[in-house]
């Protein structure tokens, strides 16, 4: 049997990391280099088990297993199509699946196999892809491994450049550690359609139709560009300007809270406000399958002491529930915690995001130096904020909104929308300022001319 591959594709195939990350551009035979290695791995080892990813069986259908079944000879495996499974005579398989919503992947929780391959890995979440590394076992001495490939953009395209793009120098395998603690290696191999010389030669106009394409487009699929965010609806954010260390926030400062409910997930920010009316989230909440009473029992847990101006909620916790009469803001309130209803206007609530989003230049008093800047901060441990609003995406027929699918990312930025839409003003900053002590030298006073003398 011959088999013709382009060098980046043999390199793909030989790889020897556990996880490996093929392609960045169109046209560098990522798919076709993911059937072949496949096809070769099942011949190689007898019993073996593989299976091949995309979002959805339409996606499946329509690329890998149609070129598949004009690929795969019929006299040493047979292809199932209601399993959506190839079966080869020396008792391997590779499986066909698909995960469109984080829920799926629990119908693989009890799978085992050598090899999980996704195909174009940016159209998943990083929970899909995590999930799945701990399917891939086996009782065998075969190589086990996570092989995947991909275009830049969609809704992955943040963690997937986290993990394969910013760790080092492509082409090299790089020793890296998963969430668990454990180490791996992984490595990315590009490929353009420069690469493809089967491509170049059986449609050598493909080049100019990829010349064609807006800016953004041609950078992503010709060049492979992994600095553009194609249908990212954020890209005023910016980690190393928006993500800080935590640090104490002052008992003076206004603080807010902004939620967002539901049995799926609770999701909650605590938010600070400076005297200039710059916000810092410096906490959230992020748990599921809480019914009012134990939202509330966690929300007042993570409360404590500290005074509230605001607690935001979405309008629809004001709806009655028809069995029992009391919306979701009653039973709230009558566990001691007041909501205010903020507005749901998607549109001009995003829109408010983006202002205390966007990034300013601004000049330092002290130095003269020019500096970025923003209205909002996000301390580190916010770990949820932090990863799922990078990867909101425009809603296909309503540019100006957030697409909803996938639902995981909308919870807690939900949250957020809320918070920014809602008119917060700055903590009052006291001037003229004298500080005193009383007659026993241990009690720091502060008097506040015009106003009676506060103790701090």
């Amino acid at each position: 049997m011959d088999i013709s591959i382009t060098k980046k594709q043999k390199k793909f195939i030989n790889s020897e990391a556990f996880e490996t990350l093929f392609g960045g551009a169109a046209g560098g035979g990522k798919s076709y280099g993911q059937l072949v290695d496949a096809l070769l791995y099942a011949l190689k080892y007898p019993k073996s088990k593989q299976i091949i990813f995309r979002s959805t069986f339409a996606d499946l259908e329509k690329s890998l297993i149609r070129v598949s079944l004009d690929f795969y000879p019929l006299s040493i495996a047979s292809y199932n199509n209601s399993k959506h499974t190839w079966k080869f005579d020396n008792g391997s398989i590779i499986d066909f699946g698909y995960i469109q919503y984080e829920k799926d992947v629990y119908q693989y929780q009890s799978a085992e196999y050598d090899v999980i391959r996704f195909d174009e890995l940016t159209h998943f979440t990083e929970f899909m892809y995590t999930y799945m590394i701990s399917r891939c076992r086996g009782a065998n001495p075969y190589p086990k491994g996570m092989k995947s490939s991909t275009n830049p953009g969609g809704v992955g395209h943040v963690w997937v450049k986290e993990r394969f793009i910013d760790i080092g120098e492509p082409n090299v395998i790089h020793n890296c550690k998963l969430e668990t603690g454990e180490e791996v290696t992984r490595i990315f191999i590009p490929s353009l359609v420069t690469d493809n010389k089967f491509m170049l030669e059986y449609d050598p106009d493909y080049i100019k139709r990829l010349d064609a394409l807006p800016e953004k487009e041609r950078k992503a699929l010709k060049y492979g560009d992994w600095d553009i965010y194609d249908g990212m609806f954020f890209p005023e954010f910016k980690r190393r300007i928006h993500v800080i260390e935590p640090f104490e926030i002052p008992d003076n400062w206004n603080r807010y809270i902004a939620m967002d409910y539901g049995l799926d997930m609770f999701a909650v920010l605590f938010v600070a406000i400076d005297t200039k009316g710059k916000a810092y989230v410096y906490n959230e909440i992020h748990k599921s399958n809480l019914i009012v009473s134990e939202a509330r029992q966690v929300l007042k847990s993570y409360m404590r002491k500290a005074r509230y101006k605001y607690i935001y909620a979405p309008p629809d916790l004001w709806n009655r529930n028809r069995d029992t009469g009391k919306s979701t803001a009653e039973l709230f309130y009558e566990g001691g915690i007041d909501l205010a209803k903020a507005s749901n206007n998607r549109i001009a609530g995003w829109l408010n995001v983006k202002e205390w989003l966007k990034v300013r230049k601004l000049r330092s008093e002290q130095t003269g130096e020019i500096y970025e800047d923003s209205d909002l901060k996000i301390f580190n441990n916010c770990i949820n904020l932090i990863k799922y609003l990078p990867q909101l995406q425009h809603d296909e027929k309503e540019p100006n909104d957030v697409a909803t699918e996938p639902h995981e990312p909308t919870h807690i930025t939900d949250a957020l929308r809320y918070f920014c839409v809602s008119r917060v003003a700055p903590t009052k900053e006291i001037k003229n300022v004298e500080k005193t002590f009383d007659l026993d030298f241990e009690k720091p006073i502060r008097k506040d001319w015009g106003e009676e003398i506060v103790i701090i």
